[in-house]
């Protein structure tokens, strides 16, 4: 048990120690070895409560991988890091208990593809329910090593996913081969595998990395950092204020030349409502500097609501007050030369901050426990469909991805699909502080723009705003805690990649194995 207990931490540490932005990635393709040779170990003993001693040896690895990876979570809410932690963790150990559970009834040709495409659903389920949180999602672990995964364009991170597992497993098995026949020209042999398994997508990447060429056509850009701090400052400041300080920040870089400045998400922080918006002092105010510029369109981040009269709940995401029920929204907006404003709802909800999941079953049990980070704590609400934001020729079409919709492959790429030619993201990453939180959000922006092959243009208002181009590589940033701005010539395109067009197309495939092999397993023991 001991030794079992020394794998399964050996692989948590493995596990987080390849994690960016400070791990080594390579460790992620040895980092499952050490807990499958645990499992193994376990399955072929001679004692009893095997299950048990597997969910306990996977729960240590896959805590201690968690606590390494998102312990940031704690400056904003040490309840979320908790719960974030041991949940996310327990449902791994729910997974690798499955693999336990199929791998005493099959094969092991059978139970280690199950491994394998039983994890990749696990991920894609964990990109689509109400406790979604995808992070810790393996194909995410490359995202500071852009020149390996070129061919991201073509299978999404769920490619990155499947590669860390063929290696894994094709370890594993190796290892076992070499503890039942102590052969080391074996040995050398399949560790050679598997080191080309490893070596050649990274050379293809590499050929993909220098031929790749961007688009012709550039729009100017300038991003905003105002650098206000969220606990103490950011909900105080009334909307008309914030505006002419963004039009005071923006008027320190911006030309005739000038197509797009963006503000960061929640820019304009107190409520205004939807309906009124264009007709607002500080709508008005910004329409007034766009004016001044030919070409020039303002994207920022704006907190609506709406109001509703009714006496009984008018939509299921409605929040009750003395004066009524009202939706919340976390919106981006463009004002351009057209006069009305164009809008987008934020539609990936940050969970116990702006989403209270299975509300219905667990409000009556946890009461309200809604988390306060300022602003408005209550539902919001969003929109079905992406949208994005045109340009008054209707030439150029931003993305006007919010924050933690940024970390979703497929969902970013619905706004290439409705004709994005660049992507925009605007966070609000003061939350965690100066750590690896802020870092890893960033990190990931760079996988959307192989997928999509989509040039970035990130405004965050502690920070860091940057530039990505459409190889993935970060060009020009501005660092935390800074209060600046950033310009660059942004490069757009028209094309759509595989991804873009199939979207999870490995998960989905994965998740039918994962049935198929499943049912097949349970049909064997009843036989």
């Amino acid at each position: 048990m001991k030794k079992n207990i020394i794998l399964a931490l050996l692989s948590g540490l493995l596990l987080g120690l390849s994690w960016p932005t400070y791990g080594v990635a390579l460790l992620i393709f040895i980092g499952f070895v050490p807990l499958l040779l645990a499992e193994e170990n376990i399955r072929n003993s001679n004692t009893g409560n095997k299950k048990r001693k597997v969910f306990l040896t996977a729960y240590m690895t896959f805590l201690i991988w968690n606590s390494i990876t998102t312990w940031w979570i704690w400056y904003s809410t040490p309840f979320g890091m908790l719960f974030a932690i041991l949940v996310n963790s327990l449902l791994m150990t729910i997974v690798f208990l499955l693999y336990h559970i199929v791998a005493k009834r099959l094969p092991a040709k059978i139970h280690l593809i199950f491994l394998a495409v039983i994890w990749m659903s696990f991920e894609k389920f964990h990109l689509n329910w109400d406790f979604s949180w995808p992070w810790l999602n393996l194909g995410n672990v490359f995202s500071e090593n852009i020149n390996w995964i070129q061919w991201y364009q073509y299978t999404g991170v769920f490619g990155g996913s499947l590669w860390v597992w063929l290696v894994n497993i094709g370890l594993f098995k190796t290892m076992i081969r070499f503890k039942s026949n102590a052969n080391t020209r074996q040995l050398g042999i399949g560790i050679g595998k598997n080191v080309l398994v490893i070596a050649i997508p990274i050379i293809i990447s590499l050929w993909i990395f220098q031929t790749y060429e961007p688009g012709k056509q550039y729009v100017q850009v300038t991003l905003l950092q105002p650098n206000i701090d969220p606990y103490s400052e950011k909900y105080n400041i009334q909307n008309t204020q914030m505006a002419q300080d963004l039009i005071t920040l923006a008027s320190t870089d911006i030309n005739a030349q000038t197509d797009y400045v963006i503000a960061p998400e929640t820019a304009l922080s107190r409520g205004t409502s939807i309906k009124n918006f264009d007709v607002s002092p500080e709508k008005r105010l910004l329409q007034q500097f766009v004016g001044k510029y030919p070409d020039l369109h303002f994207i920022t981040g704006v907190d609506f609501y709406k109001h509703y009269p009714n006496s009984s709940r008018p939509t299921p995401t409605a929040n009750l007050y003395p004066q009524g029920w009202f939706d919340f929204y976390n919106a981006a907006v463009q004002i351009d030369h057209a006069g009305s404003s164009q809008k987008y709802i934020k539609s990936k909800l940050v969970v116990g901050v702006e989403t209270f999941p299975f509300k219905s079953i667990l409000e009556p049990l946890l009461g309200n426990v809604m988390l306060d980070l300022g602003g408005t704590v209550a539902m919001r609400a969003t929109q079905k469909e992406r949208s994005v934001f045109s340009n008054t020729t209707e030439t150029i079409k931003v993305a006007p991805i919010i924050c933690y919709e940024s970390i979703y492959g497929e969902f970013v790429t619905g706004y290439v699909q409705k004709g994005a030619n660049f992507l925009t993201i605007i966070t609000n990453d003061a939350w965690w502080s100066d750590t690896q939180g802020h870092q890893q959000h960033l990190s990931y922006a760079r996988l959307r723009a192989i997928e999509t092959r989509k040039s970035v243009a990130r405004s965050a208002n502690t920070g860091i705003s940057a530039f990505i181009n459409e190889k993935g590589e970060i060009l020009k940033q501005l660092g935390y805690s800074k209060k600046g701005t950033l310009s660059a010539a942004v490069s757009t395109n028209d094309k759509k990649t595989f991804y873009v067009k199939y979207g999870d197309y490995i998960a989905r495939i994965s998740a039918l194995f994962a049935g198929m092999i499943f049912l097949f397993a349970i049909a064997k023991k009843k036989k």
